[in-house]
């Protein structure tokens, strides 16, 4: 008689193998770390240890084919806002300031614990500091796809996406063979990475012939961008990039068309499906009944516990289900049965472990998990339907019926007690990491200005400025003066600019204005572009007449829309203008001054204005300058009573400008 280590008997056993085979009261076979027989084959063992399963279900365990897992001590940090708000406003200030290896450790613990407790035996990451999640997931005795994250710009673990590769290479060659960590690339993204990051990352997943993890087609934008900039969608594109010349685990790929889908099946990439997390953040709903019935290989995840906010892949394989069935119309669509595929075999074919796990089959490797469905909320079981069962689990059963976890032939969990984490000793260390990150982000949101230069670049000017306003009937006199010999003109530019104004329910924030312009040559053809963000405190120093001495301003480059600063900082109030503005450096009597003549083409408004402004060192200075600036606007044909106190906001006439609440 043939004898193994260990065998489960009295269960009812779900292989999820291609035949989706059920034995009913019957047993699995497993020595060291595999399978070595199902059904009556396992039933002829003779095993050193039997566990008896109660009648309950046998399964493989559950494969979460995309998550940050570290991202557990950032969940619930801040919800509710668009992705890029979220990504960029938030979790990215946060990640510079706290993620070290410590940091996570403890997140990679804390989500494992969550994961074996809800049948998790195997994952996709990718997360900076990698080397520390890969070592505490070992630890913990949970197989993983470990991607070591590679960006465009500066990242926790790394100050240039050169050190970015080249921690993937040496995270790969560390880890590579091991039995429950398969490391991998992880090149965020096409919108944060370069053709030249794309190409790399390839070149080295196909070398150590590993998996290659990334983000593709998650958002409408992300597809228009590409579209604007390559002319052509995601997909395409970073095929162009050869990428997927790698081993592929596509996170997303909620905006693809049959075309691009048809391109991931060719070139065999496997997608990951993350419907709670697509839904939170207004991402959309990814075409996975498409994409099953072209052969595609589509898991799914919990993406990170930040934008989910759990990893609970019970409520990730009833909502994928059920999300098929709601946007098609159509009541078949994804039956239960495909989705616990999807979250067992075919998870693991898009994470190119299908060799390894994601079935119970001879030869793979001994990850299962034991469900107890005699539960309240699960019965009465019928028999008559052979899918009834698949049904129970998807749609009845819940993370917490889960009562016993192997994975690699250890036993992670039994009775539902931990065995490789301590559950009390993960809570009280996450929430001392909760409150110091609660501290920083308090004193963040303190004042805009702390939130500008959270969000990144905001720089103070040195100097102080003096500066007068003024509306005029014709632009003659100006153009008059400049013609003169009254004035040196050291050079000149034109653009048209298009200011929006935010001001806070606190006067003393200031104004912070989100100003792109377009360069225009002298025929009036746009030349270039740029945008700025200026945060101009609301009091002045001293006044000189019609000339004010304001105090020196922030300045940040705006690498956002300016939807984005208007989720990001959420302004009281709003006021736009358009205008076409002339700029001159000139010389008068001695002292460098800038002039502006703009007409303002929204709200529109007859004449011009005219700005004189200088920078300044003293009072003393300033008060120099105050009167010279005021000869200049009488030459301009412009009077003290011309002037206007407070910029575009408030016009001569009164008149305010476009406004709306925000």
């Amino acid at each position: 008689m043939a004898t193994c280590d260990l065998r489960l008997t009295n269960a009812t056993v779900l292989t999820m193998a291609r035949r989706f085979t059920i034995h009913r009261r019957s047993s699995v076979a497993i020595t060291g770390d595999a399978i070595v027989a199902v059904g009556a084959d396992a039933d002829a063992y003779a095993a050193t240890d039997t566990i008896d399963c109660l009648g309950r279900v046998v399964m493989p365990g559950l494969v979460n084919a995309h998550t940050h897992v570290a991202m557990t001590l950032l969940r619930g940090l801040a919800d509710d806002l668009r992705l890029d708000v979220w990504l960029m406003g938030y979790m990215m200030p946060v990640e510079r300031e706290f993620v070290n290896p410590d940091f996570v450790t403890l997140g990679t613990k804390l989500g494992c614990a969550e994961m074996i407790r809800s049948g998790v035996t195997c994952f996709a990451d990718m997360y900076y500091f990698e080397d520390a999640i890969a070592r505490a997931t070992a630890d913990a005795g949970m197989r993983a796809l470990c991607g070591q994250t590679v960006l465009r710009f500066p990242t926790p673990d790394a100050t240039s996406y050169e050190d970015s590769l080249a921690l993937a290479r040496d995270f790969i060659e560390r880890w590579r063979g091991h039995p429950l960590i398969v490391p991998a690339p992880a090149p965020h993204a096409p919108y944060t990475c370069t053709p030249e990051i794309l190409r790399a990352c390839a070149e080295l997943a196909a070398e150590f012939d590993v998996p290659l993890h990334t983000h593709l087609s998650e958002t409408a934008l992300e597809v228009e961008q590409s579209r604007r900039e390559h002319g052509m969608p995601v997909v395409p594109w970073v095929k162009k990039q050869g990428l997927f010349d790698a081993k592929v685990l596509a996170a997303h790929c909620v905006h693809v068309d049959d075309g691009e889908m048809r391109a991931l099946k060719n070139f065999n990439a496997g997608i990951a499906h993350n419907p709670t997390s697509n839904l939170k953040l207004g991402a959309g709903i990814a075409p996975v009944a498409r994409m099953l019935e072209l052969g595609l290989d589509v898991g799914i995840g919990t993406d990170g516990p930040a934008s989910n906010n759990d990893l609970d892949m019970f409520e990730e394989m009833r909502l994928a289900a059920l999300l098929a069935k709601g946007s098609s119309g159509d009541p078949t669509a994804l039956p239960a049965r495909d989705a616990l595929s999807m979250a067992t075999r075919l998870g693991a074919c898009a994470m190119h472990l299908d060799h390894l796990t994601g079935s119970l089959e001879p030869g793979k490797r001994a990850d299962l998990v034991v469900v107890d469905l005699d539960r309240l909320h699960n019965v009465p079981a019928f028999d008559r339907d052979p899918n009834g069962i698949y049904a129970q689990i998807v749609y009845a059963a819940k993370s917490t019926d889960v009562v016993d976890v192997m994975c690699n032939g250890r036993w992670l969990m039994r009775d539902r007690a931990l065995l490789t984490l301590d559950e009390h000793e993960l809570r009280e260390a996450a929430q001392v990491e909760a409150k110091r990150v609660d501290v920083f982000l308090s004193s963040r949101e303190v004042s805009v200005l702390q939130k500008l230069v959270a969000v990144g670049g905001a720089v103070e000017q040195e100097s102080f400025e003096v500066q007068v306003k003024a509306r005029i009937l014709s632009e003659a006199p100006v153009l008059a003066v400049l013609g003169s010999k009254q004035v040196t003109i050291v050079r000149s530019s034109h653009y048209h600019q298009y200011d929006t104004y935010w001001s806070f329910e606190d006067p003393d924030q200031g104004w912070l204005r989100y100003r792109e312009d377009e360069f225009l040559d002298a025929d009036g053809t746009i030349t270039g572009a740029r945008a700025r963000l200026t945060l101009t405190g609301r009091t002045r120093e001293e006044a000189f007449g019609a000339v004010l001495l304001f105090r020196s301003r922030y300045l940040a480059p705006a690498a956002h829309s300016a939807r984005f600063y208007r989720e990001y900082f959420r302004p009281a109030a709003e006021h736009v203008v358009e205008k076409d503005r002339r700029r001159w450096l000139l010389v008068y009597r001695g002292v460098e001054f800038y002039l502006h003549l703009d007409r303002l083409m929204r709200p529109a408004t007859d004449g011009y204005f005219v700005e004189i402004k200088s920078r300044t060192w003293s009072r003393r200075d300033a008060g120099d300058k105050a009167a010279v600036i005021n000869e200049l606007l009488a030459l301009f044909g412009a009077s003290p009573d011309d002037t206007i106190s407070d910029g575009y906001v408030q016009l001569a006439a009164g008149k305010t400008l476009e406004t709306k609440k925000t």
